[in-house]
């Protein structure tokens, strides 16, 4: 699963310019017609990091939500996360610049979709451990890891594709997988 995003337009103005990986850099006010849209990959694991601990707080720190639940409850918000960013990005970087159709409203639509893909992942993770027989607390805990998996891996892959260095590459993983941990201290605090 690679996060794109499909269709920027300009009415014709500016350069396309392919960087190192193949991936498609915009130059200011350049026409794209697909380029990977890490952001709302990276932005959708943390999202689901952040539900999990939320499940948990919500159930007074004591991790007491079944998986089913916190599947639903996953994929639920990064669906409305991903209609409010769609909405949001239509309204705020669109309505002045493109005919509203659509056709743009599948576009952007698009664009954010992989922040709704990034909350399945460990939706279907929680479903997997509870369908196992494992525990309410082993499937939130699952959940959060595969979540910050996802935030680290899309954010390194982010990098790689950028044609970053080596050790550029690590410290972005590291940078994410030191926000992922914070959302794991929160968690732990919450339970005691």
């Amino acid at each position: 699963m690679v996060p794109r995003e499909h269709g920027d337009t300009d009415g014709g103005q500016g350069s396309q310019m392919t960087g190192p990986g193949g991936v498609d850099a915009v130059v200011e006010g350049t026409p794209t017609a697909a380029r990977p849209n890490y952001s709302g990959a990276i932005y959708g694991s943390m999202l689901a990091g952040s539900v999990v601990v939320g499940a948990a707080a919500g159930a007074g720190g004591d991790y007491h939500v079944e998986p089913v639940r916190l599947a639903v409850l996953l994929v639920a918000t990064g669906l409305v996360f991903w209609l409010a960013h769609a909405y949001a990005m239509f309204v705020g970087d669109r309505i002045s610049h493109t005919l509203l159709d659509r056709a743009e409203i599948r576009r952007v639509a698009r664009h954010e979709w992989p922040l709704l893909q990034a909350t399945l992942p460990p939706a279907a993770a929680a479903l997997l451990v509870g369908l196992l027989g494992g525990s309410d607390a082993a499937a939130g805990w699952v959940a959060l890891l595969v979540a910050i998996a996802g935030q680290v891996g899309w954010a390194a892959v982010a990098t790689l594709r950028a044609g970053a260095s080596g050790p550029l590459v690590l410290l972005s993983g590291v940078v994410n997988l030191v926000l992922g941990l914070l959302i794991v201290i929160l968690k732990t605090a919450l339970h005691h």
